[in-house]
This record gives C-alpha cells, structure tokens and sequence, in this order.
C-alpha cells in the first residue's frame, strides 16, 4: 500500500465508514426484509400527517426520524452500488475541501432536503420513499456551488491515475440533473426524482451561504 493511499484512506475513514454502514443496513434488508424497515422509510402523506399534528401543538419528534433515516436504505443491489459509487466521488471531495464533518453535515442536511421537497410534490402519496441518492444529489449540488464561488484545484480521486479538472467534476452533476428531469418527463414514478432535485438545490445553497472556504485556497 503506497503512502498516498493510506493518506486517501486516513483522511476519508469517516467517509468510507458510513459507507460500510449504509451497506450494513441493506444487508439487514435482505435478512429481515424491508417490512422490518417500513417506519424508517419517507411515507409522504404520514410525514404530512405528523407535520399538521405539530402545527396543532402534538410535536412527535420520532414521527421525523425517517426524514434521514430513509437515505440509509436501499431498493436493490444496484440501487446500492450506483449511490455508493457517488457517494465516494463526490462525498470524498467533500472531505478533500471542507473536512468530515462537514460532509457528515452535508450529507444529513441535503437528505432532509429532498425528503422535503418529495413530500412538497406527493403529499398526498401512500408510496415509500428510500435511498441515499438525495444526499448524493446534495453532493454533486455542493461541488457545483463551490466550483462556481471558488477556484478549486483539481482533484484526484483514487484509483483514478490522474486529477480531473472541477469543470468536468461539476458537468457530471449537472448531466445526472439533466437525466433526472428527462426521467421525470418519461414518466418513471419508480423514481424519486424530486427527492433528487431536493438534495442538489439543498447542496447548492449550503455551498453558497454555508461552508467555509476549502482547504488550501
């Protein structure tokens, strides 16, 4: 193991950790099933209903649980396997720029972020919601709005030989919106794609307002 791959591997433990984490727990899917998962997936018109109940003065804390909860949950292997392979792109230049706890932050915010926004858009649907991709999403968002406030170095993503420029980095993120939306035309309600577009608009603004300047600039 060379040196500079320790160092990748030191820097990004928090990262590859809630990787392994969110693997765990599709792996406890397939062991239990995901009935035994139900109330920790995004049921839109219950997050509403808990939503009116707190506005009445019934707070129930636990009812918004699933607002997070649901990005740690997977429909299938590749479901899995694609979001993870994002979420060690994007998420591991998230920690080369602003650290692990930002990209912890990061991460719990923009998921919370396109729950939101599918709730918005099916409030009054009985259909689960899960998957990390929002957070994803929030990411791709993040990188984005940090390439467009700053000049970023060009990163380098292990296994990768060579560093890729922030523009191309940044265009993969708008492409995967753009293909979000052409689904979204093509009618795949198997997808939640306003989850999608929740996280990245979430990602964005964080990254506009919120994260401190990257690390060496």
């Amino acid at each position: 193991m060379t040196s500079e791959l320790r160092y990748r591997l030191k820097e990004q433990a928090i990262m590859l950790a809630l990787i392994g984490v969110i693997c765990l727990v599709y792996l406890s899917q397939l062991v239990f099933g995901d009935a035994w998962f139900l109330s920790s997936m995004v049921v839109p018109n219950q997050i509403v209903a808990s939503w009116n109940l707190a506005l009445a003065g019934e707070l129930d804390l636990r009812s918004f649980v699933p607002m997070v909860s649901y990005a740690f949950l997977h429909g299938g292997f590749e479901h899995l396997a694609f979001n993870m392979l994002y979420l060690w792109i994007f998420g591991g230049l998230a920690v080369q720029l602003i650290g692990s706890r930002w990209m912890l932050i990061v991460f719990f915010l923009t998921a919370a972020c396109g729950c939101v926004l599918h709730v918005v858009m099916n409030a009054d649907s009985p259909i689960p919601m899960l998957g990390a991709s929002g957070a994803v999403m929030g990411f791709e968002g993040l990188y984005l709005g940090m390439v467009v406030r700053w000049r970023l170095p060009n990163p380098k993503i292990w296994p990768m030989a060579h560093a890729i420029p922030p523009a191309h980095l940044a265009a993969l993120g708008i492409i995967g919106l753009v293909m979000d939306y052409m689904g979204y035309l093509g009618g795949d309600l198997g997808v939640a794609y306003s989850a999608h577009l929740g996280g990245f608009i979430g990602g964005v603004v964080v990254a506009s307002l919120v994260v401190p300047r990257p690390r060496g600039l």
